[in-house]
């Protein structure tokens, strides 16, 4: 019998769906191995499809994007339920991801921005929980207070991280679970980003913190060339094609695993490449120059992984005009 898969999406951007058509023509053997009786986004499946289905019906749950509402929630009690296994697939649904940093704001903040703006001419109508439709009172999912890695909601067996999953990441991933070869829990390298970078490292200290557009590349590595490139602190498995590509690493892949906190373990090794770590001997004004010059230092080093880092909530309570890029 074939074993049966269901690919269900949260709070995302979508793009992990389009990971799994990426697979091409791998996609075609996936449909000869294996049945998939869930799907929404991609056929005609309804949530009423899953509730008639016994338990531990579906053998792999692929489940992206972050909990944010109740509906998410409920989803992903569900489908816990109706699974052998559970894996969460991309960034989002590993780390909380970037809809995660809209934990720097409350409910009532994000509501507000949203509904109220500048260019709001009257007063701003904000959203009912309960409307009517077609004479039919209907209610709409409840906005949690916070967006949270899916592990936090549902026990979740396998890890697949990246934004989207690098094509090879997935197939790792899919030959090993349904062949029963499944000795990993998470889909990355133990070696980071910078195990895989083919650019040139000298270990030279840097004097300033740059922006992409500043700099000439000469193939060095960017971080030297004072870009704020994540590969130290990220886990690899991409094949570095960001930095490839001469863009930094944004972190996607998540932690390496010796990381307790993947933006903790960034911040130490720029303030290294800095001689921060050193900043007893340097002036004051100085150590102030050169951490200013970081624009969006949330954004910067917990870009996908702020709802799963050891500070969490704790950033809401530092000054905002700096964690958001300047803007109050």
């Amino acid at each position: 019998m074939k074993p049966k898969l269901a690919f269900y999406w949260c709070a995302s951007c979508g793009g992990c769906e389009v990971a799994i058509l990426d697979l091409n023509e791998a996609l075609l053997d996936l449909v000869e191995k294996a049945d998939i009786v869930f799907w929404p986004c991609a056929m005609d499946f309804k949530r009423s499809d899953v509730e008639k289905m016994g338990d531990n019906h579906i053998d792999f749950s692929f489940i992206n994007g972050a909990i944010r509402t109740s509906e998410d929630v409920e989803m992903a009690d569900l489908l816990r339920k109706k699974s052998k296994h559970v894996v969460a697939f991309g960034s989002c649904s590993c780390f909380g991801g970037i809809p995660g940093l809209a934990n720097m704001s409350s409910k009532k903040e994000m509501l507000e921005r949203i509904y109220d703006t500048e260019s709001t001419e009257e007063r701003a109508v904000f959203p009912s929980v309960k409307f009517e439709f077609d004479g039919e009172i209907l209610t709409l999912p409840e906005f949690l207070d916070e967006a949270k890695p899916l592990e936090e909601v549902i026990k979740v067996d396998y890890f697949i991280p990246g934004c989207p999953p690098q094509t090879e990441q997935t197939l790792e991933a899919l030959d090993s679970l349904l062949n029963g070869r499944s000795d990993k829990k998470v889909f990355a390298s133990a070696k980071s980003v910078c195990d895989e970078c083919p650019r040139q490292k000298e270990d030279k200290k840097l004097s300033t913190i740059k922006r992409i557009y500043e700099i000439q590349d000469d193939g060095r590595c960017l971080l030297e060339q004072g870009i704020p490139c994540l590969g130290p602190a990220t886990a690899g498995g991409c094949g570095a094609r960001c930095v490839k590509a001469n863009y930094p690493c944004t972190g996607c892949n998540g932690p390496t695993q010796e990381a307790i906190d993947q933006g903790a373990r960034m911040i130490a090794s720029l303030a290294s490449a800095l001689g921060i770590e050193d900043e007893e001997k340097m002036e004051e004004k100085k150590v102030d120059e050169l951490i200013d010059e970081i624009i969006d230092p949330v954004g910067t080093f917990y870009k996908f992984s702020l709802p799963k880092s050891i500070l969490k909530k704790r950033w809401r309570d530092l000054d905002k005009s700096k964690t958001i890029g300047g803007r109050s």
